[in-house]
């Protein structure tokens, strides 16, 4: 549905830029906030090193993307904020899930909120967030398994001291709106209380997507002391909507941009109406214990719980265009529908130190984390059985290229290529790290993890029950060298471990038990200048090893062997904050490479790794011209980049201009209206496969009113 709403564009004409408020700091790691609420720029967090940090004296590469920033762009999803990260980019995902690539490796699991591992496969929301942070770089020796290119962790807002009320809607051109509120209050007792909650109406230009999405997250803090607070959360989340695979390439083997030959398919639904569907639902309880012992020792406990139901169906191009044998095109179309359940019981443990031991500062971090993983899992193939040609054992059926495409009914049921799996998954971890402050000029970070990772997963269709355990260490080294207060200049190296049987634990059989964890080792030069005390400057320069990787023994096809590998090297710089303070900037720019330096199961010595621009850059700023006017001009590129590891099909180098402008309305009403694609730019910013190809929005206005009390 199409919902044209120029009237309201134009009454929504300019923002003004909303007053500029202190923020405390909240009690307790990992919410520890300084600096001015309105900005873009952080410059404390505990989320790296798991005790509160200073940005310049953590030895690796950080972008966060504060709530402002979020408001400012009026982003809807994490796909959209992960633009304007240096060094990060977004898969297509099948339609139905968050999927990044951090430098050049690919994760469905790599995210976590508030700290706690969040590897469930949906998309998330930004509706309860008080920023997003992606952490650059093997991240095992904080988060565990996984994170071999980096982590994004969300940081949720918490209960505060002053009450207020803040409520905003959106609603764009396509039909899609949203409604959403944040509510604060003290409630006595030293307790205090917030909820955030939104609904969302999912449309766009693409024929027949539509849905729903509904978030709720009430929460509780007591506070009885300076010295103690805890947290309580239960987030509720709700997602429907269409699942969208893009479309297919050009022509079989296309280097060329796929669209050329598809004149007049770019909206076109290369699935089928009331068969694509997602449905996901989650109820997650999450709880924190922050306690001072006195002035240098403090302890801070987390838990979640998380119940998580998630059902999926998809009929999509498994082809590139081909020609038909009776004259003109046509397309192969596979469809499955996809289940999964999982219950995640999680703990973290924190003590943090501080003591000197002469001339030296240390600030000593010991903990254990525990968690169980129950997960059951089910694959079921669509088959064409009515086709007029059907091929992969009926599995596929090809459809006269048309708009739309018209499918034969499609049949879920017992068949090839079919599974099912239950699986458990165990860790138990303990670790200790030690940050030494020699002087002021000489910073020193170590530290040390030792996981017991088991997983044991049970083949209901095929019979037999498999089981793996690894007991790794994952290092970590850090130096920064601070000539002046300003400026610091660090080296790092650390690494990380992801299990045979893959972030979503969904596979595991006689060969893979016997095979030893993937590893990643990072090596990484950096600086952190703040140019002013509002604007800061990064730039970092990486090379990233992925080993253990399978491949086929040369000698014995049969066999798997781990000599398979993958280098990444790349340079991120970035600059963030205020340039005045009506001038607000987030810039960056990531120069990087990847490729198969060792023959893999998946492809050759030299071949790209797919979604990896060589160049990638993205600016955003907003300049408030007044108390009452502002506007936003945002800017972002990329090269060209390979759509899979095949290097057969190139996603075209694009760029893209949006723009905003903002109006204060009245003292505590607000409207902004946000153009994506002002100059209606055609470009292809994601995919999955080769012929699983999105197509990026054409011109789009979103206006958004907000109250606030």
């Amino acid at each position: 549905m199409t919902l044209r709403i120029v009237p309201i564009i134009g009454l929504l004409a300019m923002a003004a830029a909303p007053a500029h408020a202190e923020i405390t700091a909240d009690a307790g790691p990992e919410i520890v906030v300084t600096g001015i609420r309105d900005a873009y720029r952080i410059e404390e967090t505990s989320t790296a090193t798991r005790t509160p940090t200073d940005l310049r004296d953590i030895p690796q590469s950080i972008s966060i993307v504060t709530g402002k920033q979020i408001d400012d762009q009026a982003l809807r999803s994490l796909g959209d904020l992960l633009h304007y990260v240096p060094g990060a980019m977004v898969s297509l995902g099948e339609g139905n899930r968050d999927q990044i690539f951090l430098r050049g490796n690919g994760s469905t699991a790599d995210f976590f909120v508030d700290g706690l591992r969040d590897d469930v496969q949906y998309y998330r929301g930004l509706y309860n967030l008080e920023r997003v942070e992606v952490l650059k770089g093997p991240n095992a020796m904080i988060f565990g398994r996984g994170g071999g290119g980096g982590v994004v962790n969300r940081v949720t807002k918490r209960p505060e001291a002053k009450p207020f009320a803040r409520a905003d809607f959106s609603l764009d051109q396509e039909g899609a709106w949203s409604a959403a509120a944040d509510l604060n209050r003290p409630l006595g007792g030293a307790v205090q209380g917030r909820l955030n909650a939104v609904h969302e109406r999912l449309d766009n230009f693409r024929d027949v997507y539509g849905g729903h999405r509904t978030g709720i997250n009430p929460t509780l803090a007591w506070a009885p002391d300076d010295g103690t607070r805890i947290d309580l959360a239960y987030e509720y989340g709700g997602d429907r909507r269409v699942t969208d695979r893009g479309i297919p390439s050009a022509r079989a083997g296309s280097v060329a941009d796929p669209a050329r030959p598809l004149a007049g398919f770019r909206d076109t639904f290369f699935g089928v109406p009331g068969v694509n569907r997602a449905r996901f639902d989650a109820h997650v309880l999450h709880g924190e214990l922050w306690h001072r012992f006195g002035p240098r020792l403090s302890l801070t406990s987390r838990w979640l719980y998380g119940a998580y139901d998630k059902m999926y169906r998809n009929a999509f191009a498994a082809t590139p265009v081909t020609a038909a044998a009776a004259g003109g095109r046509q397309v192969g179309i596979e469809a499955y529908r996809d289940s999964i359940r999982r219950r995640n019981l999680l703990n973290r443990n924190d003590l943090v130190w501080q003591v000197a031991t002469g001339p030296l500062r240390h600030t000593i971090l010991a903990g254990f984390e525990w968690g169980e993983q129950h997960s059951r899992s089910d694959h079921v193939n669509g088959f064409f059985d009515g086709g007029v040609a059907t091929a992969n054992g009926g599995r596929r059926t090809f459809v006269p290229l048309a708009d739309p495409i018209l499918v034969p009914p499609i049949s879920f049921r017992a068949g090839l290529g079919n599974r099912a799996v239950r699986s458990e998954a165990n860790v138990f971890a303990i670790y200790v790290q030690d940050q030494i402050a020699i002087g002021d000029h000489l910073d020193l970070i170590g530290g040390l993890r030792r996981d017991r990772f088991r997983l044991r997963l049970d083949d209901l269709l095929g019979g037999g029950a498999f089981a793996r355990t690894d007991a790794l260490w994952s290092p970590r080294l850090g130096l920064v060298l601070k000539p002046v207060a300003a400026l610091s200049v660090y080296a790092s190296y650390s690494r990380s471990f992801l299990p045979q049987s893959g972030d979503q634990f969904a596979s595991l059989d006689p060969g893979s038990q016997a095979l030893e964890p993937e590893r990643f080792d990072n090596y990484e030069l950096g600086l952190k200048w703040d140019v002013r005390q509002s604007l800061s400057f990064t730039a970092a320069a990486y090379r990233l090893d992925r080993t253990n990787t399978r491949a086929a023994d040369p000698n014995d096809p049969t066999r798997t062997i781990l000599t398979g590998a993958q280098r990444s090297r790349g340079i991120e710089l970035a600059l963030t904050g205020q340039i005045k303070p009506n001038w607000r900037v987030s810039a960056g720019y990531a120069l990087q490479e990847a490729e198969i330096s060792r023959t893999t199961a998946a492809a050759p010595a030299g071949r790209r790794i797919a979604l990896v621009p060589h160049h990638q850059a993205s600016l955003w700023t907003r300049y408030d011209v007044s108390r009452r006017f502002g506007a936003g001009l945002g800017l972002y590129a990329q090269s060209r980049s390979f759509a899979s590891i095949s290097n057969a099909v190139v996603l075209p180098a694009y760029a893209r201009v949006d723009a905003a402008a903002y109006i204060r309305l009245a003292r505590s009403v607000e409207a902004q209206v946000n153009v994506e694609n002002l100059l209606g730019a055609d470009y292809f910013p994601s995919a999955s496969t080769d012929n699983n190809i999105m197509p990026g929005a054409p011109r789009t206005s979103r206006g958004t009113i907000r109250f606030l009390f």
